[in-house]
């Protein structure tokens, strides 16, 4: 799976809607089409002012007249040149801000999406669109908006100026016109496809890049170096062929533009021919006349070859929007009482594609007990975890939290409701107070003294020399796995949640933090309902109520030491655990 793109009539009313969040926009827009406009108009000039120089030398006219000429030549020149960067300035100022509004959309869009659509579509699909997406469409504004704004108003600009010399002229845009249409139109029956498969081929090679560096310690685990490899090698060759197909198209449309440029060239002298020899105008108002056709190339060939950037940005653009499209609806409260933390899973069954991940689950944890999940990888456990969370969506069966269904829950119900610490937690940037007051903005230094001291980190914050001042994170000090888990459970303490899940959230500790990080765990889940995919058994001792799972099923329950009196899988486990140890 993966996000959508938008269709055309979606780009648009996306566009629009950005360009009325822009202060007095439309004035802006019409200030940049005068400058655009005059701009065009001194550049056409400029070829008519050389062909009257050629009838000066034509006529044996005095140097003053043609000093004149080249003071008027230089005052055109510059006034096109200066006219036409203002109004590029202003179509560029334009089209940044709406950039960087969609930028912002999509970031905050996607931060509001729910988090089973983030998984389905793949990580490295959004964060293709947040960053290559992005970074194309820019370069694509940047280069082409100036392009094809002086294009459309030059090419505009000639053609008014070759009618009022003479009719004829306009025979050389009505022969040429037709190989630029057939030229344009192979052009966009294969590019937007080809540019949008290239787009996707960078998701998907993102995607890969992403899941190794992620899950480097399994891939070494497992000895999937190799295959690793291989799928990123197979990933970025497809970039690479899909890219080399959507250039093909461009080299063909050059080899078009070839023949028009050819065929308006032969054209142009023709008719110049015709109404020199026919006295209808004289020598330098057809050099004139040819000299802006020569002029028009420019414009044309720019016009067609930034086709391929466009094209580009454009299958950036509808990746970007097809995430802001159709942003999610915020989900009214439900009207649940006060948290109470009671959970229940009533005949819940999940599959990733074909196969089920977990079938028909019964899990019921009254307020304030802790049930812990145990059992081999692949057993099911995680994604039960995931789905009390409301991170997945069962297939079949109820999630119910305090009666209601989690994903009928509001933001503000489920945050006051459910709090999930995974085996791999995230240091935001900036100080440790910041990183700290995601969780509680309003609470004080001593809360979260207070709550570094339940997980035992209390002794490590005195040891910094800014204490709660630290900058941590990627821009900050490096924390060690242990560190980085303790802040994780005191951002827990200080939301105050009804229930915590805990998905392996010690799995981190190694033998030197075991004991620091199963007290810090013990302290959050004391007077909490808590669900506890266990990692280490002796953490899942302490629970209420063991839940056994075997290949998505819970073969057994019951307390530790109901569990070991029996001959079963757990008692295996214990076993195996307490000889290791």
């Amino acid at each position: 799976m993966r996000f959508p793109l938008a269709s055309l009539p979606q780009v648009r009313r996306e566009v629009a809607r950005q360009l009325k969040r822009i202060p007095q926009a439309k004035w802006w827009f019409l200030v940049a089409l005068a400058l655009l406009s005059s701009g065009a108009y001194a550049s056409v000039l400029v070829p008519q002012v050389l062909g009257r120089i050629v009838d000066l030398v034509t006529d044996g006219a005095q140097t003053q007249d043609f000093i004149s000429l080249c003071i008027l030549l230089i005052i055109v020149a510059i006034a096109g040149a200066v006219l036409s960067a203002c109004g590029f300035y202003v179509v560029s100022r334009i089209s940044e801000k709406i950039i960087a509004n969609l930028r912002e959309n999509m970031v905050g869009t996607a931060l509001g999406l729910p988090t089973h659509q983030v998984e389905d579509a793949g990580s490295g699909d959004l964060v293709s669109r947040s960053t290559d997406d992005v970074a194309e469409l820019s370069a694509a504004v940047t280069e082409t908006v100036p392009i094809l704004s002086s294009s459309f108003f030059t090419i505009a600009a000639t053609t008014i100026a070759l009618f009022s010399l003479d009719w004829q002229f306009l025979l050389v845009p009505l022969v040429v016109a037709p190989v630029y249409y057939l030229a344009s139109r192979h052009y966009l029956s294969k590019a937007p496809q080809r540019y949008a498969s290239e787009r996707a081929a960078m998701a998907e090679r993102a995607r890969r890049v992403l899941e190794a560096i992620r899950g480097r310690a399994t891939v070494r685990a497992y000895s999937m170096e190799d295959a690793t490899h291989t799928q990123i090698d197979q990933a970025s060759w497809s970039v690479v062929v899909k890219g080399i197909r959507a250039r093909t198209t461009m080299l063909i449309l050059n080899i078009w533009m070839l023949f028009a440029e050819f065929l308006m060239l032969s054209v142009a002298l023709v008719v110049g021919y015709r109404l020199v020899a026919s006295d209808a105008l004289s020598i330098g108002a057809v050099t004139g006349a040819v000299l802006m056709i020569i002029r028009l190339r420019g414009p044309m060939n720019m016009f067609m070859r930034v086709l391929d950037t466009v094209q580009s940005g454009y299958a950036s653009l509808a990746r970007i929007v097809g995430v802001v499209a159709d942003p999610p609806i915020p989900v009214p409260d439900s009207g649940a009482a006060a948290p109470a933390g009671k959970v229940e899973l009533r005949n819940v069954s999940f599959s990733y594609g074909d196969s089920w991940a977990v079938r028909d689950i019964d899990i019921t944890i009254n307020p304030g007990e802790t049930v812990a999940l145990v059992g081999a990888s692949g057993a099911g456990k995680t994604t039960v975890a995931a789905l009390l969370a409301g991170l997945r969506v069962p297939d079949h069966g109820q999630v119910l939290v305090d009666d209601f269904p989690v994903s009928a829950l509001s933001d503000r119900e489920r945050i006051a409701r459910l709090a999930m610490v995974s085996q791999e937690v995230h240091v935001f940037s900036g100080t440790l107070r910041q990183d700290l007051t995601l969780a509680k903005p309003s609470a004080t230094d001593a809360e979260l003294r207070d709550a570094l001291k339940d997980v035992h980190a209390l002794e490590w914050l005195d040891g910094l020399a800014d204490g709660l001042d630290t900058v941590v994170g990627a821009r900050g000090i490096q924390l060690e796995p242990v560190v980085a888990q303790q802040l994780a459970l005191a951002r827990v303490l200080l939301l105050d949640p009804a229930i915590v899940i805990m998905d392996e959230a010690t799995a981190e500790a190694g033998s030197a933090g075991a004991s620091a990080l199963e007290e810090a765990a013990d302290a959050v889940t004391r007077n909490r309902s808590a669900l506890v995919v266990a990692h280490r058994l002796d953490q899942a001792s302490r629970a209420d109520q063991i839940l056994v799972m075997d290949k998505g099923h819970v073969v057994e329950s019951g307390t530790h030491r109901e569990l070991v009196a029996r001959d079963g899988i757990y008692q295996r486990l214990w076993t195996a655990w307490s000889i290791g140890r």
